[in-house]
């Protein structure tokens, strides 16, 4: 039998951080996934964490495993298939590692993804949008710092991660013309952005009122820490309620700090219609994961459909059946 901490641990400490170099979100997401699925196997099972071994974690626990974050947990699909990236990469680590193993390994890599319906993404219009970002109080030192963030995180169309991983030194704050942010995206790919005028504006005004700080991120939380995502969550939850007063359509939504990211993309696609600036915008790796905006946005739509003529129907006027064959056949 072969003791599975060993390779777990070799697995966070050396193959993600090190051989990898993965982002610290990717880094917590994997780790979260075996914290879930160690519970699951110690209750299932009935050994302890640190007494599990390799052999163990077969394809019927996997399975299992899944079928329990679904039933039991309430789990999305999109969820499911995440943690099961996470249990297939920890296995191909495993399978140059353990070769005698191998077959169980391929048993568990070829545990296919489960399809979800792929639903339009949830955006703001423009009149949300600013409701929300003129929810926050600009005379308060947390109303200051939570204008800057909402403002960031919708100009820019930034990822929570990338947002609340932000350093005072990303920014080069020239002028309000000419400032720009360098953001540290998903797959570590780097992206400059240049500022508008109003968000360049709210991160000089946080800036003026941030004050010292033993941490080099830009926003902090009330102890002087980092912001959380978490807290970002809050922070956005709690400026959507005030913003639902002025602005009733909002109460209708499920406003996530994706949602900003939506939002801003669908506005640069209407105000370009260029998918490949869109994706520019936003660090996408690939184009296809773009895609998703051009089948929210009907105005693509509206033009293909003014631009073909249709068939014509066939003129003709309705006759209603007589009344009293119709009674006769109801009979």
């Amino acid at each position: 039998m072969t003791p599975l901490a060993p390779h777990l641990a070799a697995f966070f400490q050396v193959r993600l951080p090190l051989e990898r170099q993965v982002s610290p979100h990717t880094l917590s997401s994997y780790a979260y996934a075996f914290q879930l699925l160690l519970d699951f196997a110690r209750t299932r099972l009935g050994v302890p964490p640190s007494a599990l071994h390799l052999e163990q974690m077969d394809a019927s626990l996997v399975l299992a495993f899944l079928e329990h974050l679904e039933v039991k947990r309430k789990n999305s699909v999109l969820s499911r298939n995440a943690r099961l990236a996470a249990i297939k990469s920890f296995m191909r680590f495993v399978e140059y590692r353990v070769p005698s193993a191998i077959e169980q390994v391929r048993c568990v890599l070829a545990i296919p993804e489960k399809k979800s319906d792929e639903k339009l993404v949830n955006h703001l219009n423009l009149a949300e949008m600013q409701a929300v970002l003129d929810a926050p109080d600009p005379h308060t030192r947390y109303g200051i710092r939570d204008r800057a963030m909402l403002h960031l995180a919708f100009t820019a169309g930034l990822r929570v991660s990338e947002l609340v991983g932000l350093r005072s030194v990303d920014f080069t704050l020239h002028s309000p013309s000419s400032s720009t942010i360098l953001i540290l995206g998903k797959g570590r790919r780097e992206r400059a952005l240049p500022l508008t005028r109003d968000t360049t504006q709210a991160i000089r005004n946080w800036l003026g009122v941030r004050g010292p700080a033993k941490i080099p991120e830009l926003f902090l939380n009330a102890r002087g820490h980092q912001l959380t995502r978490a807290g970002f969550e809050y922070v956005l939850s709690k400026h959507v309620e005030a913003a639902s007063a002025k602005c009733p359509s909002l109460s209708s939504k499920t406003v996530s700090p994706h949602s900003l990211r939506h939002s801003c993309a669908m506005i640069i696609l209407r105000a370009t219609r260029d998918i490949r600036k869109v994706s520019l915008w936003l660090g996408h790796a690939s184009i296809r994961s773009t895609e998703i905006y051009t089948r929210a946005d009907p105005t693509d739509k509206l033009e293909t459909l003014e631009a073909i003529t249709p068939p014509s129907l066939r003129r003709g006027r309705f006759q209603p059946p007589d009344r009293l064959m119709a009674l006769l056949k109801e009979v």
